[in-house]
């Protein structure tokens, strides 16, 4: 795909790193296997791209799972870590989303002190609530929003919190498997109700319902991004949100948002709703991308729309901004 003509800004995006130095394994279900260790030769080759775009993108949304939950079996976390985080800081500027595999090598309290926070690490605004989201705007009219979609879980929160205890009770109303990560069906979006998955506080969601609200009033253009896909024509079902209706009902009341972006299913996705024109754009993932491929891309941002060039595994769209803008 050819530019001709210069965008507002660009950002780079990746997702489901999943580095851990172990040899190569099948994943969950068996069907692909996945890279562990050449997952950051992969995450190198994409930062060694963005550096030298004639452009430079103006930062990097990475959507969860930087490294692998096999590192907490090998008391490698925080080596595992610091390795992809040396290759992370060589590049433009990263926002970090917090998926399923940052919950099984830390807590909660230990991700919001590391170098993952980037709500707290890059400058931008600040909000005060028990979630880890956040808002910014890098250019006029544009303004993008990481949400937490394991705000509600029972990874990532002590077991004595009412947040635990509230998910806990939430998930074995859908799920009453002895193991809570074995899904409660064979097949249709019941298999989202596993421990693997999470959802949306409704604090969040006001939160958010707020931020949207107030991008409405500035005619902002809005990009969410966040770890689990909220819409199941872009994603498998075993890989959304709990809740994720009540999310979606949320992105479809309001105007301002163009696009929601997200990781966790590694064969990627890609829908656009047909009542808001929303484009929902799911990643593959890079630890299930051969060593001769690659699944990485810059998004070119328009006054109307944004163009993804992807790399290898994840091809190039074009994703016009909804007529509804203008209403």
């Amino acid at each position: 795909m050819e530019f001709c003509e210069p965008s507002l800004f660009s950002f780079g995006i990746i997702a489901d790193v999943q580095y851990a130095d172990i040899d190569d394994e099948s994943n969950f279900k068996q069907t692909r296997k996945r890279y562990y260790r050449n997952s950051l030769k992969l995450l190198q080759n994409a930062i060694d791209a963005w550096i030298v775009e004639k452009v430079k993108p103006s930062f990097i949304l990475q959507l969860g799972d930087i490294i692998d939950a096999f590192n907490k079996t090998h008391d490698a976390s925080q080596s595992a870590l610091d390795t992809v985080l040396r290759e992370c800081e060589r590049g433009p500027p990263m926002h970090f989303v917090w998926g399923n595999h940052e919950f099984y090598n830390f807590s909660r309290d230990t991700l919001l002190s590391s170098a993952l926070n980037s709500k707290c690490h890059s400058g931008h605004l600040l909000d005060n609530h028990d979630f880890y989201a956040y808002h910014f705007s890098p250019a006029p009219k544009f303004r993008f929003v990481l949400i937490d979609s394991y705000d509600m879980a029972i990874i990532g929160h002590d077991e004595s919190s009412a947040k635990y205890q509230h998910s806990l009770k939430y998930l074995k109303n859908h799920n009453s498997n002895e193991d809570l990560n074995c899904p409660p069906a064979l097949s249709g979006l019941e298999l989202r109700f596993a421990k693997f998955n999470g959802g949306f506080s409704q604090d969040q969601l006001r939160w958010l319902d707020e931020v949207l609200t107030k991008a409405d009033e500035m005619q902002e253009k809005v990009t969410i991004a966040s770890h689990l896909p909220v819409h199941p024509l872009a994603t498998e079902p075993m890989s959304l949100a709990w809740n994720y209706p009540e999310l979606l009902s949320l992105l479809q009341a309001h105007r301002s948002v163009v696009c929601y972006m997200a990781g966790h299913d590694h064969e990627g996705g890609y829908h656009r709703d047909e009542t808001t024109g929303i484009h929902h754009l799911t990643l593959e993932g890079v630890v299930e991308t051969p060593p001769d491929s690659q699944a990485y891309g810059t998004v070119y941002v328009y006054e109307d729309r944004m163009v993804v060039k992807g790399n290898g595994r994840m091809r190039d769209r074009e994703m016009m901004y909804p007529d509804r803008l203008a209403g």
